[in-house]
């Protein structure tokens, strides 16, 4: 039994993001951030062999990661659902991807950044056994300000008596 929760609820397909690609990706980050990354950030991200992958149902670009792979370490940078898609699984579907992906490879640990304010990203990240190593401060834009992030991480490679829950 996977120590994992469930994740696809419905039928994704995953593949690397081009170029042409992008215009669907920003999209989808101007829609649910208020301070998305640019077009600029998505192409120097495919340009500096960064891991960013799509998933689509049914043709349609629902949700995307940008991964940065170093050495026995993986940064998730970036994860964002369609707004209308949010809440159906894709976001879970894609952490999953995102490490299944990693546990191939000689990654051990994925680190991320959240906001503490992105209560859903944080209970997901939880759900899949992150845990809180620090706290970056003012790390994020925000409309007063700055924002702290927590910075997360996962140990992909533990012995089966500390998997992650």
């Amino acid at each position: 039994m996977s120590a994992r929760p469930k994740t696809q609820t419905i039928s994704l397909s995953f593949r690397k993001l081009e170029e042409h690609h992008l215009s669907g990706v920003v999209a989808i980050e101007s829609s649910v951030y208020a301070f998305p990354w640019t077009h600029g950030n998505f192409r120097d991200s495919l340009y500096s062999g960064y891991d960013c992958i799509g998933a689509w149902c049914h043709g349609e670009l629902v949700g995307y990661t940008i991964t940065m792979p170093a050495l026995e370490e993986m940064h998730l940078l970036n994860v964002a659902v369609a707004k209308h898609w949010q809440g159906r699984g894709v976001g879970a579907a894609l952490l999953q991807h995102v490490i299944d992906r990693a546990g191939r490879t000689a990654c051990e640990v994925i680190y991320l950044e959240v906001r503490p304010s992105n209560i859903v990203g944080l209970r997901l990240y939880e759900r899949f056994g992150f845990r809180r190593l620090g706290v970056r401060r003012d790390y994020y834009p925000a409309v007063t300000g700055r924002e702290d992030a927590l910075f997360l991480g996962l140990n992909i490679k533990a012995p089966a008596e500390h998997a992650p829950r």
